[in-house]
């Protein structure tokens, strides 16, 4: 990766570039070899800092991948509202959800990573920039789907919002697994056969939700 020639942040414009250089490393990062192997040491590193000047802008390592995160949802919103604009129906609902989280592995490796690590060691400040942000596109998205789909309540909406981000966070990691065990699928095609594959397995689960929400009123 190409290091930017920085100068000293004094100006507010140099002190965002160097803000977007940190985001865009640990991105980076993150798709090369996962969210859980990246360091800050990594992070410094990668734009050619000292940890002691990235704790400046970000006050930790999870710090810079909540922040990451909030990207990451805000972009996934764009997503579905464009493919919800024009769309009606329960099958489109799944689809439009399902296909633009398989679209976007950062997102989904990031989901995995939230509640397990990336929200403990954070300060009170950025836990509520990103549980705000997330709530607005969860509420948001809930309505579109509501909307979209002929039954669905725009409360019933958020919870297939939310229940769809958190079956994906959880599918990821299983349906991209670690070398160790990579090489132990192809060893053994039986427990292999166990490995869901992503979007399927995902699609699946929202469309049961989506089914069945409406029974249980």
């Amino acid at each position: 990766m190409t290091q930017p020639a920085f100068v000293r942040a004094r100006r507010p414009e140099h002190k965002q570039q160097r803000r977007e250089a940190i985001l865009a490393a640990a991105r980076e990062l993150a798709l090369r070899s996962g969210v859980r192997d990246v360091s800050l040491g990594g992070v410094a590193a990668a734009v050619g800092l000292a940890k002691s000047n990235v704790v400046r802008y970000f006050g930790t390592r999870e710090e810079i991948y909540l922040e990451l995160a909030a990207e990451c949802w805000l972009d996934w919103s764009e997503a579905v509202t464009v493919r919800l604009r024009d769309a009606a129906g329960p099958e489109a609902v799944v689809d439009a959800l399902a296909e633009t989280l398989a679209e976007r592995p950062l997102l989904c490796d990031l989901l995995g990573n939230i509640s397990t690590s990336l929200e403990h060691n954070v300060s009170v400040p950025a836990a509520r920039v990103f549980k705000r942000t997330v709530l607005g596109v969860v509420a948001g998205l809930g309505e579109q789907v509501a909307r979209a789909h002929p039954v669905l309540t725009a409360g019933e909406g958020l919870e297939v919002v939310g229940a769809a981000a958190g079956f994906a966070g959880t599918l990821y990691p299983v349906a991209n697994p670690a070398p160790v065990l990579v090489e132990l699928y192809a060893q053994d095609p039986d427990i292999a056969a166990a490995c869901p594959p992503f979007l399927p397995t995902l699609k699946r689960l929202i469309a049961a939700l989506v089914a069945g929400l409406p029974v249980i009123r």
